[in-house]
């Protein structure tokens, strides 16, 4: 698995932002079909499949990271918010792995969720 960044400029605020990055109903309008949340397991559903993941860390406004389940590895996926203090641009960085001859594939599918985050904020 290799790890890659990606970086989306988002007009909106850092709070409205963070609520839909770390929520199951912001996390089910842009990211997954559905988000529910058990026992600290989120459960992201995709055209009625299922995939757990755990939130690993957090730091409020700041970031968040979830881990999959099913993977053996020490891979995640990542959301975190940049400020520019100059512009107060917000930059959503996006961490996430994928095998090599899928991290194309990859960036194209953050593509599409973000593009559909942005919509839905109005950015």
């Amino acid at each position: 698995m290799k790890k890659f960044e990606l970086e989306y400029i988002i007009r909106t605020s850092p709070k409205v932002l963070f609520t839909r990055l770390n929520t199951a109903d912001g996390l089910s309008q842009w990211f997954a079909d559905d988000v529910n949340i058990n026992n600290g397991i989120h459960t992201f559903v995709w055209e009625g499949i299922g995939q757990e993941a755990k939130k690993i860390k957090e730091k409020a406004g700041k970031f968040v990271r979830f881990q999959w389940l099913d993977q053996d590895d020490d891979s995640y996926f990542e959301f975190k918010l940049e400020i520019d203090d100059i512009t107060s641009e917000v930059a959503l960085i996006i961490t996430d792995f994928a095998e090599e001859d899928e991290i194309e594939e990859a960036k194209l599918l953050w593509d599409s969720q973000v593009n559909s985050l942005m919509q839905l904020l109005g950015s």
